[in-house]
């Protein structure tokens, strides 16, 4: 009783909100279009112009260089050849080589105000890069010649990116923002143009829904109103859902003054409902306020495709048309190609220039059919009564004296600085409270490190009466003065994670960039304060430093300048490097140099000569000398006598550690590091005011591309093989069959198995966010009684708007879902389904493709098969039936392509959507489903898409498709249809019928509902009458309708019968797990980690460089000390190297594996849950993937250091320090993937591994040895790695060197050996251990790396 009054308050909850956003939609486009009719009327009695703009541009030609053929793989050899022929070319010396790649050839054309224009054409056509270039905003690294003028104006002679918007395909926003936030920022800092002006005086005058702003206009019109105080979110914080961010991006630039726009891809992800409202408020905006779009789209249905005025197709760089809409078809008509009666006209388009689908539209029954070339199309259209007119337009020069003066912006500050300086401080302050989170965790880190550091050091043993205390506070000083610089460590990643916004706003002139820096570098202040007063407070007295109040409180101020020039200095190294990879590198390099040279390690004259400049720019020598100095010129430091009984104390230890004598200094190193702090935050805004994202994506062709398309030399269309129709997507959906030869693509056994499901309830613990709008406590029900089935043979489309509950059933039903409860009956062939034999039969093609980057296509389904088919399946076999599915899924051409990283380098979305279904169907699966397979593709990729799943299907297989905008072609492929409503209801469930003939009486039987439009899609048409407004219009609810049906009874009827298993037959059942033994899953995950690695030069060329850089540094600096022996002072600088170089080295291999581990382990997640193989296998071949590259890491790094500090060349003393280091920088590589298996994300893995570096620093036994550390904290100091890698280190060079030393502070004199063993407390014979220690290290970290695989899951679902 109790769970049936949650459920009906819960539904009732929903339904409330359903009812508002019902409302919301059925107003919105009413509102704009009335709205808008204000605005012109209101212009029209004021005799203001708006002021249209007209865009040309003439004789248009974008050019770029790539790489071919092998050279193109991003393997270590050709990086490493990447950057010599970079530095070689500024010289004038050019080797790489390159194909000229034509993107635009000489396009001409006018885009005209208060018209919309519609950009159309097949992927990589060149529409991209049209788009860029008339909104200037062309990248440096393109060739680009001929003219784009704004009404007669040049790109030069004003601001383009004031006057046009560009609306990118990537959606970049500050994922802690919400979408309100979003748009309120925007509008702020872009100013409002005079098309808005009378828009807010209307919404004034008439303020019946309480909006008096423009972001309420805009989320209006973009059905964004419901997610308004919704964060927008990224991969690690759950926003807005991806249809959103699209619309975001869209109102990003509408609530703008530009009177031009650019939009690129603008529906990818949002159903064709939404995408119809988007682009008709887009046209009402282009119509009333002389607005000038340029948009292009995907796959626009009719209806959208409509409501264009002009249409330009690009392809292959040529312009194939370029006029209004309603002359299109002619255009082809006369050439001889006709559109089919039930085909969409942009499909047709997009296709009827494609070799593979050009001849089933030839229409002349008079003339034999030959292939017409994307060329010959653009040479006919010149002349073509629609070319011939734009010629002759563009022939006349565009009076400029008819352009308004306020048609184009010639200033760049349209809006007062103060105003854009608020606007930065107030966001910068939020997202400061937004991530309050990590900078709690710094504080409670320092109070953590500072509490440690106090009772290390407690007062009751610390003395204030020899020079030998006196060096035991230097210590302490030094170990402060690294805890505070460290801490401004996070600044890399937390800069970074705000660059490409930053790149993003910079460029369309949001705000200068000083705008953004002042609040980014004033509001962290406070903070630092803070932490310096927490820091200083807590160590201050506990340790016992100087009792002055005065001396507290000069510390205090130097702990706060050494945190701002390390924050200064870290985001200085963020803005010049811009990637974490290549940051991190920078930082410890960074890092290693100024500690080096600070003089705590190195005393000043012990730095050789040659970089003795060094020690005079590292900002930690002045906050050395400076906090040194405030401390031994306190009164009870400068009263006493050294042990010479001459020279007081104080300058006694300040001679000993070589710092300067004088008072003075204090003050000189604040100075300084205030000056160091100037410098870095100058530096830091001009670096974010000039350089630009590395993230440029790079063109890769193969040889024979290269070849064969032209990219040498100009492409001639003679001999253009013939094409069959069969390739043609119509033909195949005609058909609905595919030849014998076509279903032997997949010849490998299987059985056929149906699914089906019975009253299927799925909740979530109600969140936070509707509790705090009232919502009851308790659970949210996502899915509410759905019954149906999925059979062999049948191709099952599973819709619905977006937020219907689409990709939770498919997650629910294949039981990907990771939290959540979940009741009802789910039957595989009439048994029970059990997971664990159920990832064995099934596949999985989610709507995000998340492949290995570094793996070509081919190897990926190598992988796949291998591990997934059976062993009784032979390599050879499995050889063979990969070579099938890449062939039915057109990937053959594209086998030894790299993936890539998605919108960067590699495969298209499209190629990269068909390696993902051909992934699960080389595991030979009997039940698929795919999660949006034709998102984001235009209608020629779609349809290849399409092609292959409805082959897999008619090979016997059970598959189910999500589908959010298809066209009729897509639509009709499909045998039956599950309609979703929001709330996770069905309203459909059945057949399609020909011509969506089911369906469609289906609806038209529902009282009220209007019959279908001639020529209409009937998806589109379908999910308009379904939808919340017509439910709230005819006062009805369709699943309640759907469920009174008599084909919901039917529906009952079939799943009852499937519930009973066939006769003679048995539950699923396999002898293991997995279809591979452990030892093969490790081979072949082995197999894969191996090219994964050789192909990641980010990661292992910016180790192995750092590795090098660091070995020369350490290696000059401390240039042949290792013979020198005299003092104690001698030892002490070598055993400080051999320290800092383990430790930095150790820290940057920790922290550059952490990025390359969470790209994989997002991959892990997709095949463990596909059951590939177990966690073991792969957690020890991703730990002896790192082996080899360590081992070549340490080994020029031991050579090189070994021979130029002069250690002793005996076989077992290099091989010690060989192995010591292995080890160490094993150890800490595998401590960074323990730290990203442990943690949902990157960042707090940097978090948590830096808060263990303070203490395996402290406790290393360099800044306090081992027998001077309490007994309190002498635990941690034998379980502390860096401690047993310094005794190592230590030892095994000078364990057994009898010299004669003389000990500083005594002054007596003993041996080498003496001297470590008292004051270090090393001992030689213990050698043995300490090795056994360190490889047991490195085991526990990679043990602990396998056991958080296996037992933590930080993917939500």
């Amino acid at each position: 009783m109790k769970t049936k009054e949650m459920k009906n308050a819960v539904e009732n909850h929903t339904c409330s909100d359903q009812d508002e956003a019902r409302n919301n939609a059925v107003a919105a486009e009413e509102d704009n279009e009335e709205m808008l009719r204000k605005i012109t009327s209101g212009n029209d009695e004021e005799g203001a112009e708006l002021g249209g703009v007209e865009v040309r541009f003439e004789d248009l030609t974008v050019e770029a260089d790539c790489f071919v053929g092998e050279r193109a793989l991003p393997t270590l050899p050709n990086a490493a050849r990447n950057i010599a022929e970079a530095a070689l070319s500024c010289f004038g010396v050019k080797l790489a080589e390159r194909a000229k790649l034509h993107i635009l050839k000489h396009t001409s054309g006018i885009i005209k105000p208060s018209r919309m224009t519609l950009l159309l054409g097949p992927p990589s056509c060149g529409k991209t890069t049209l788009l860029l270039a008339l909104a200037g905003r062309l990248s440096s690294t393109s060739k680009a010649s001929g003219v784009v003028t704004y009404n007669g104006h040049k790109l030069c002679e004003f601001v383009p990116q004031k006057t046009a918007a560009y609306v990118g395909q990537n959606d970049v926003h500050v994922a802690e923002m919400t979408v309100g936030e979003t748009l309120g920022f925007s509008a702020k800092c872009q100013g409002v143009g005079s098309r808005y002006d009378f828009l807010k005086e209307i919404a004034r005058s008439e303020n019946e829904d309480g909006s008096s702003d423009i972001t309420d206009y805009v989320l209006k019109i973009l059905g964004l109103e419901e997610c308004r105080d919704t964060i927008v979110g990224d991969q690690m914080l759950r926003g807005i859902s991806g249809g959103q961010k699209k619309r975001l991006t869209t109102g990003e630039m509408i609530v703008g003054p530009s009177k031009v726009m650019f939009m690129d891809e603008i529906s990818t992800g949002l159903d064709s409902s939404t995408t119809f409202q988007v682009v008709k408020c887009m046209q009402q905006i282009a119509h009333h306020t002389e607005a000038t779009i340029l948009m292009s789209l995907l796959q626009p249905d009719p209806e959208t495709f409509n409501l264009f005025d002009d249409i330009i197709l690009l392809s292959e760089g040529h312009t194939v048309y370029h006029g209004p809409r309603q002359h299109v078809l002619e255009f082809f008509r006369v050439n001889g190609f006709e559109c089919p009666q039930r085909k969409g006209v942009a499909d047709f388009l997009q296709e009827v220039t494609s070799k593979k689908d050009q001849e089933q539209y030839w229409a002349d029954a008079t003339t034999l059919y030959r292939y017409v070339s994307v060329s010959d199309f653009a040479e006919r259209f010149k002349h073509f009564l629609v070319g011939v007119q734009l010629h002759q337009e563009l022939s006349v020069p565009f009076d400029r004296s008819r352009s308004p003066k306020s048609a184009l912006v010639y200033d760049k500050s349209l809006v007062p600085r103060r105003v854009l300086l608020e606007a930065n401080f107030a966001k910068e302050w939020l997202l400061i409270k937004r991530n309050s989170f990590v900078y709690v965790t710094k504080t409670v880190q320092i109070v953590v490190v500072a509490l440690i550091a106090s009772t290390v050091f407690l007062r009751t043993g610390m003395h204030a009466g020899s020079e030998e205390d006196g060096a035991v506070y230097m210590g302490v000083l030094v170990f402060g003065m690294i805890i505070n610089t460290f801490n401004g460590y996070v600044e890399i990643s937390l800069t970074i994670q705000r660059l490409p916004v930053f790149y993003k706003q910079r460029d369309l002139l949001f705000h200068p960039t000083w705008a953004f820096a002042i609040p980014h570098l004033l509001l962290r202040i406070p903070i630092s304060l803070f932490e310096s007063f927490v820091w200083t407070a807590t160590t201050y007295y506990t340790i016992g430093f100087a009792p002055q109040v005065s001396r507290f409180l000069k510390q205090l101020l130097w702990v706060f300048c050494i945190q701002q020039m390390a924050a200064g200095m870290f985001r200085l190294i963020a803005g010049i490097c811009r990637t974490m990879v290549i940051s991190k590198t920078g930082g410890s390099l960074t890092l290693l140099l100024v500690f080096l040279l600070g003089g705590f390690i190195v005393p000043l004259d012990k730095i050789p000569i040659w970089w003795r400049w060094g020690y005079w720019i590292s900002p930690l020598s002045y906050g050395y000398n400076s906090v040194a100095v405030n401390e031994m010129f306190a009164s009870r430091w400068m009263d006493k006598l050294a042990s010479d009984n001459v020279t007081r104390l104080g300058v006694s230890v300040l001679k000993q550690f070589d710092v300067f004598q004088d008072e003075k200094w204090y003050w000189i190193g604040i100075g300084a590091l205030l000056v160091f702090t100037a410098i870095f935050n100058i530096l830091f805004v001009i670096a974010l005011m000039h350089l630009n994202s590395f993230k440029k994506p790079q063109g890769i062709i193969s040889q024979e591309q290269a070849t064969t398309e032209g990219i040498y030399q100009e492409k001639t269309d003679k001999d253009v093989p013939k094409h069959t129709p069969c390739d043609s997507m119509d033909s195949l959906f005609q058909s609905r069959s595919t030849t014998d030869a076509d279903k032997r693509g997949m010849v490998l056994p299987f059985t056929p198995l149906a699914m089906s499901f019975e009253d299927v309830n799925y909740y979530v613990d109600m969140p936070p966010v509707m509790q705090e709008k009232g919502a009851a406590e308790g659970k949210l029900q996502l899915l509410h009684e759905l019954t149906g089935s999925f059979r062999p043979g049948v191709l099952t489309a599973l819709m619905g708007v977006s937020g219907a509950g689409k990709t939770t059933l498919m997650d629910v039903l294949s039981g990907r879902k990771t939290r959540g409860y979940i009741e009802g009956d789910i039957r595989i062939s009439g048994f029970p389904k059990k997971q664990e034999t159920f990832a064995r039969i099934s596949g999985y093609c989610e709507q995000n493709d998340i492949h290995s980057p570094q793996v070509t296509v081919h190897e990926s389904l190598m992988y796949s098969a291998f591990l997934r088919l059976p062993r009784d399946v032979s390599n050879h076999e499995k050889m063979i039936f990969v070579s099938k599915v890449m062939r039915l899924v057109e990937l053959d051409n594209l086998k030894d392509a790299i993936v890539g990283i998605p919108g960067v380098t590699g495969l298209s979305t499209e190629q990269r959507k068909r390696l993902t279904i051909a992934v699960e169907l080389v595991a030979n699966p009997s039940i698929i489903f795919m999660d949006e397979p034709t998102s984001g593709l235009d209608a020629r990729a779609a349809a290849i898409i399409m092609r292959t799943v409805r082959n897999t299907v008619d090979t016997g297989r059970t598959v189910v498709c999500t589908i959010h905008q298809p066209g009729i072609d897509l639509f009709e492929a499909f045998d039956e249809l599950l309609l979703m409503k929001r709330g996770g209801r069905v309203i459909y469930a059945g057949p399609l019928g020909q011509q969506s003939r089911n369906v469609v009486d289906y609806f038209e039987a529902v009282p009220g509902v209007p019959k279908i439009e001639e020529q209409r899609n009937p998806a589109a048409w379908m999910l308009e009458v379904s939808s919340d407004a017509t439910e709230t219009r005819l006062g009805i609810d369709f699943g309640d309708y759907y469920k009174s049906s008599s084909l919901y009874q039917q529906n009952k009827a079939l799943v009852k019968d499937l519930q009973n298993p066939p006769q003679n037959s048995k539950d699923l059942h396999f002898p293991s797990q997995y279809s591979q033994s452990t030892l093969s899953q490790f081979k072949l995950i082995l197999w894969k980690q191996k090219w994964t690695y050789w192909r990641n030069p980010n990661y292992n060329l910016s180790r192995f460089f750092f590795t090098l850089a660091a070995a020369l540094l350490i290696g000059s600096i401390f240039w042949r000390v290792g013979t020198k022996r005299e003092n104690s002072n001698d030892l002490t600088t070598v055993i400080g190297a051999m320290y800092a170089a383990a430790l930095f080295l150790g820290i940057n291999n920790c922290a550059m594996v952490q990025p390359a581990v969470a790209i994989e382990r997002t991959v892990f997640y997709r095949e463990r849950a596909a059951g590939m193989y177990s966690v073991l296998p792969y957690a020890m071949a991703q730990v002896i993937t790192e082996i080899p590259y360590v081992f070549v890491q340490t080994t020029y790094y031991t050579l090189i250091v070994y021979s130029m500090v002069r250690f002793e060349w005996e076989p077992t003393k290099f091989l010690w320090f060989f192995f010591v280091n292995f080890f160490s920088f094993l150890y800490f590589t595998y401590y960074g993937m323990m730290t990203v298996s442990a943690t949902p994300n990157i960042h707090l893995a940097a978090v948590f591994s830096n808060a263990f570096y303070y203490v395996f620093n402290l406790f290393s036994g360099f800044f306090i040895p081992g027998p001077n550390i309490p007994t309190w904290w002498i635990w941690y100091y034998w379980i502390c790695p860096m401690a047993w890698t310094v005794y190592g280190l230590i030892v095994s060079q000078y364990g057994d060197v009898e010299d004669e030393t003389r000990v500083e502070v005594t002054g007596l004199k003993t041996s080498v050996r003496s001297y470590i063993e008292e004051h270090f407390g090393y001992k030689l014979d213990f050698m043995g251990e300490v090795g056994v220690v360190l490889v047991g290290f490195t085991v526990f970290f990679a043990f602990m790396y396998a056991y958080c695989l296996k037992t933590l899951n930080f993917q939500k679902r």
